[in-house]
């Protein structure tokens, strides 16, 4: 009866009379063509009635619903019946099961008109059968394939999430499933690369393929163009570079190695070395070591400042903590946006960790000089991982803010600072100043009497002279604030939580 019934469809196909139907009908198996609904809409012109399709639950999925008797539809559907008829009230009506992929039953096509079938209309029904059935395996196909790729994106997201907080165990555990060797390192390097939104997505398989799955490729969750690359080793960074050549509007960005619980760190330095990137020729940059404002310190005080800094955090549970550390490190160098969108967590949990460490240190973090001294003693801890803490045998001034105000630090303030000295615009006085009202153009502006926008010119000049990002925010502007402070250009942030330690 099978080899018969197909015989007979194919008889059908090649009938004369049919074969323009059947171009048609065949046409919407075309690449650029397929769609159930158009399929359905083009049967119901075909043979001049009202056409419906109906997955096993009832849901209408095409065409137009039509008042169907369910307990038949239902019998098609379970298959009891292949297919029924029925005539009456001037409508003839034919119901089709349609087997669907991965489903323990069938939908039904409902096809209704005012004449009778005739072998003609009869032929296209069952034909169309035949390809919403190959469209609806299409598409169940192509769904699991985006399922799993979206799945494998969100995976490789939360190993990233994972290493931003430092929880280096969990992300290799995570890692170690699907991509086994990947983070078995101790030290990594992360480079952001920037294209355009509409090309990302094959600029981050690019990536995948050029490292050979030996790093971790991120679509970055903060800024639809960057594409984030863990990368454990030099070839795989070298391989980065070779894609960006011969890719117009793309640029890369790349970081210092550090350890895997500095991945948040490297983060940020990719991000600056990839503003860098795009006055390159090559279109690339590494972040550039340079002369860090801590390394002029001496590392005991500078430890115990730190130590005495954070006390009022150490009575936190160990967990908690490390939570709430984690975060403010990544709000204090992104926006709290960003930094949500990093972590995988609301920007309202972000801003409430921020304030909870406020509220524990007394610090006011809308103050540019607080928000830079803690992010100094983030960054303090964190470069030390599990070295001894200081002694705490030093005295209150040694332990103090004043730390920064050594030969050396001043020093290298005085030299950076003064770079801008060469500007006729006194660049240097609108930038004390913008730094002093936190960053606000407008109040800066009433203060100096000029123009809001004449601060963000100035302050964006000042960039390229001091090679550093200023307007946003993060290391490279925190740098530059413990400049001002090492002179005493700026007062001392108050930060009432360390003040009995100091």
């Amino acid at each position: 009866m099978a080899g018969r019934e197909d015989g007979n469809r194919q008889a059908g196909m090649r009938h004369a009379d049919g074969s323009a139907w059947a171009e048609e009908l065949l046409g919407h198996l075309r690449p650029n063509g397929r769609d159930v609904r158009q399929v359905v809409s083009w049967l119901a012109d075909a043979v001049r009635g009202v056409v419906s399709l109906q997955d096993d639950t009832g849901t209408h999925l095409a065409g137009t619903r039509q008042p169907l008797d369910d307990d038949l539809v239902q019998a098609v559907a379970a298959g009891r019946i292949a297919s029924a008829a029925w005539d009456g009230q001037g409508l003839h009506l034919r119901l089709v099961r349609v087997t669907c992929p991965n489903s323990s039953a069938a939908g039904v096509l409902a096809v209704s008109r005012e004449s009778p079938f005739d072998r003609r209309a009869a032929d296209i029904v069952t034909h169309t059968v035949q390809v919403i059935e190959l469209l609806l395996r299409a598409d169940e196909t192509t769904a699991a394939g985006l399922r799993l790729e979206q799945a494998t994106s969100d995976l490789r997201l939360a190993i990233l999430q994972l290493l931003m907080v430092e929880d280096t165990v969990s992300a290799r555990r995570v890692a170690a499933g699907l991509w086994p060797g990947l983070l078995d390192t101790d030290t990594a390097s992360v480079h952001v690369v920037e294209g355009t939104v509409e090309e990302r997505d094959r600029l981050a398989e690019e990536c995948i393929d050029a490292t050979g799955e030996r790093a971790l490729v991120v679509l970055c969750p903060a800024v639809d163009q960057h594409v984030i690359v863990v990368t454990p080793g030099e070839a795989e960074a070298r391989e980065l570079r070779s894609l960006i050549g011969p890719r117009p509007r793309t640029f890369l960005g790349g970081s210092a190695r550090h350890s895997l619980a500095r991945t948040a760190t490297a983060y940020g330095q990719a991000v600056s070395a990839l503003a860098v990137a795009h006055f390159r020729p090559d279109k690339a940059a590494v972040y550039a070591e340079r002369t860090h404002p801590e390394r002029l310190v001496d590392p005991v005080a500078l430890r115990d400042w730190t130590d005495r800094l954070l006390r009022p955090l150490d009575a936190l549970p160990h967990h908690t903590r490390a939570e709430l550390l984690a975060t403010t490190r990544l709000g204090l160098e992104f926006t709290a946006v960003n930094a949500a969108k990093i972590l995988g967590v609301s920007r309202n949990t972000v801003r409430a960790r921020m304030e909870r460490v406020e509220s524990l240190l007394c610090a006011d973090f809308a103050d540019l000089t607080a928000r830079a001294v803690v992010h100094l003693a983030l960054n303090i801890q964190v470069s030390r991982g599990d070295a001894p803490v200081g002694t705490g045998t030093r005295d209150a001034a040694s332990a103090s803010l004043d730390l920064l105000s050594g030969p050396a630090m001043r020093t290298w303030a005085q030299d950076l600072l003064a770079r801008l000295d060469r500007d006729t615009r006194d660049l240097r006085r609108t930038l004390r100043t913008w730094i002093a009202a936190g960053g606000n153009a407008e109040r800066t502006a009433q203060t100096l009497g000029v123009h809001a926008q004449t601060v963000r010119e100035h302050v964006r000049s000042a960039e390229p002279v001091l090679e550093r990002q200023l307007l946003a925010g993060g290391t490279d502007l925190y740098e530059v604030v413990l400049a001002h402070l090492a002179l005493g250009d700026l007062d001392q942030p108050a930060l009432h939580g360390a003040k009995p330690g100091l």
